[in-house]
């Protein structure tokens, strides 16, 4: 049932993106291949009694003057104090997790933007059995928005609150399904 609530959201969103293409103007011809990529980053910082560190690369192609697609990786450190049974104790978990994203951003007015994003990452967690560690590839299914503030003549620095629509309690990195992130991009 997941993969095919992926596999519909995934093909609505890329028919919004085509669409995308044939309503709005390109970017400008005269428009170098080398202005229309732009390169940035997220970091996500906790720190307390759940520490989660999220830096986050990204590489992103400007279809149109509103419209842009991109890629990126993500590495993520996760802290955090979980009951174990037997007992029940409470026992102190980290875990590193990596993995890659592919997102999809549409500028709405000025400073604000629309974001969707499918990420995929391979995480360790506790077995529900107690019988030790898992590490799985974990998919994530993100979408929400951000305001992004341009900084000199290329830069802009980002605000985004995303909903993972894909998050298990379980299995996900993230403590909950509000994930918020800061950034830049140059």
């Amino acid at each position: 049932m997941r993969k095919l609530f992926v596999l519909v959201a995934f093909l609505t969103f890329a028919q919004l993106g085509l669409s995308q293409v044939y309503f709005e103007e390109p970017v400008d011809s005269t428009t170098s291949l080398n202005d229309r990529f732009y390169f940035g980053g997220n970091l996500s910082l906790n720190f307390g009694t759940f520490t989660f560190v999220d830096v986050s690369p990204l590489a992103g192609y400007m279809v149109t003057e509103d419209f842009s697609v991109g890629l990126g990786a993500s590495y993520l450190y996760v802290s955090r104090e979980l009951f174990v049974f037997p007992g029940p104790r409470r026992e102190r978990f980290s875990n590193s997790a990596y993995g890659g994203r592919a997102f999809a951003r549409h500028n709405l007015f000025d400073d604000f933007f629309a974001h969707v994003e499918y990420e995929n990452i391979n995480n360790e967690f506790l077995s529900p059995f107690g019988d030790g560690l898992i590490r799985e590839w974990v998919p994530g299914f993100l979408v929400g928005g951000g305001v992004s503030r341009g900084v000199g003549s290329r830069g802009a620095a980002n605000f985004m609150v995303l909903i993972n629509l894909l998050h298990d309690d379980l299995r996900s990195p993230y403590a909950s399904a509000v994930v918020i992130r800061g950034g830049f991009t140059l």
